[in-house]
């Protein structure tokens, strides 16, 4: 048997429910994004708002675009570089022999 609570769903403050209220939705758009996954995602959108030519897909994050035989390609992700590695990528071998050659020096006392 059901419990004799008129307002069971709803929160204390709420007014009548429906677009007499809050008055008309605006008319919307639903338009096709596609991700390079394969995946489609709708959003909706004011008949006057701009279109992006882009969209994040919900469900693995790759930018989605309106072409579904040619989607945007995926982010190009680099993989994390120590310091090291940059430094390698600035001075050759023979730069890093002269450098720890001139350090070496100066520990001596050589210099």
């Amino acid at each position: 048997m059901a419990s004799g609570n008129a307002i069971r769903g709803s929160r204390v403050g709420a007014g009548p429910m429906g677009e007499a209220e809050r008055g008309e939705s605006a008319p919307r758009l639903r338009i096709s994004f596609w991700c390079s996954n394969g995946h489609e995602t709708q959003p909706s959108f004011a008949s006057d708002a701009q279109v992006p030519d882009t969209w994040d897909c919900p469900r693995c994050g790759f930018p989605a675009g309106q072409d579904r035989d040619s989607p945007p390609d995926p982010p190009r992700t680099e993989p994390y570089k120590t310091h090291l590695a940059y430094v390698r990528e600035r001075r050759s071998d023979a730069d890093g022999e002269a450098i720890l050659a001139e350090a070496l020096a100066k520990l001596r006392g050589e210099i």
